[in-house]
């Protein structure tokens, strides 16, 4: 058998070792007793305790979970549209323009993104007085076009690499291009639709740069909280909310990943004992 190379091996574990270590060690002051955070007083549960009594925090992450729950909802809709109009109908009039559009958020910058963002809104309010203020609506409304992106991307590479006589030999037996979409094609790419939500949701949720050219008065996200006490210093506290949102986020990665497995291993199945049934 041959050996991996060392070199590989020693960059993947500086790599990782780069990349967990300061997660790990945040982790880890998140339970110390003293008020400074990176010096060890002793174990205790007193920053959680604080951190789940504050009014602030628990506001901004309802409302940072609000708005990425819907904004990643929307966007994987429309972006699943566009990755299949990208993908199965490959002449149409305006195709680059639309193929265009559809990814130029992925290099424009953030800080173009948000300032292009914003004097749409305002301009929007001087001609039609819609919206009326910046809050939860702007800030939905520009996640979702800058999530949708990438969304588009995972859907519309996924559709490029699946084998079309699946639908083809669906629509010899008599389906319908809708059932086709429903029964065939759905099933299929279901687990870059969940990707591409799980990416969504994950970009809306820490957002920082967008969201404040886009909020208003009384609608603080929780990274915008996060920046702004950060800047005054790191406290426990922040430590203690950021080891929750690492839990919550590997809770939901684990659960995403093995409700996928099982889908891939049902549909593989499926996929035999049809392959059985027809030999």
């Amino acid at each position: 058998m041959q050996k991996r190379p060392t070199f590989l091996l020693s960059m993947l574990f500086f790599g990782l070792t780069f990349f967990y270590v300061p997660i790990l060690s945040m982790i880890f002051f998140s339970f110390n007793k003293s008020r400074l955070a990176t010096v060890w007083g002793g174990f205790s549960t007193q920053w959680y305790g604080k951190l789940f009594s504050n009014k602030q925090i628990l506001d901004a992450a309802l409302l940072s979970l609000e708005i990425a729950l819907l904004s990643a909802t929307i966007a994987t809709m429309l972006g699943t549209l566009a990755g299949l109009a990208l993908a199965r109908f490959r002449q149409f009039r305006g195709r680059a323009t639309f193929s265009g559009l559809v990814t130029a958020p992925l290099i424009m910058p953030e800080v173009i993104t948000g300032i292009s963002s914003l004097l749409l809104f305002i301009m929007m309010a001087e001609w039609i007085g819609w919206p009326s203020q910046r809050g939860f609506t702007t800030i939905t409304i520009a996640h979702i076009t800058f999530s949708m992106t990438y969304v588009t991307t995972i859907v519309q590479s996924r559709l490029m690499s699946m084998d079309m006589s699946i639908e083809e030999a669906a629509m010899d037996l008599g389906s319908r291009p809708w059932q086709v979409l429903r029964d065939v094609t759905l099933p299929i790419i279901s687990p870059a639709i969940v990707s591409g939500w799980l990416l969504a949701f994950t970009i809306s949720l820490d957002d920082v740069v967008i969201t404040s050219f886009t909020t208003g008065p009384g609608y603080t996200t929780l990274p915008m909280l996060i920046w702004s006490k950060v800047k005054l210093g790191v406290t426990p506290d922040i430590n203690a909310l950021a080891t929750v949102i690492v839990l919550v986020v590997a809770l939901g990665v684990t659960i995403s990943a093995i409700i996928l497995a099982r889908t891939e291993h049902r549909r593989e199945r499926d996929i035999q004992m049809a392959i059985a049934a027809n030999k």
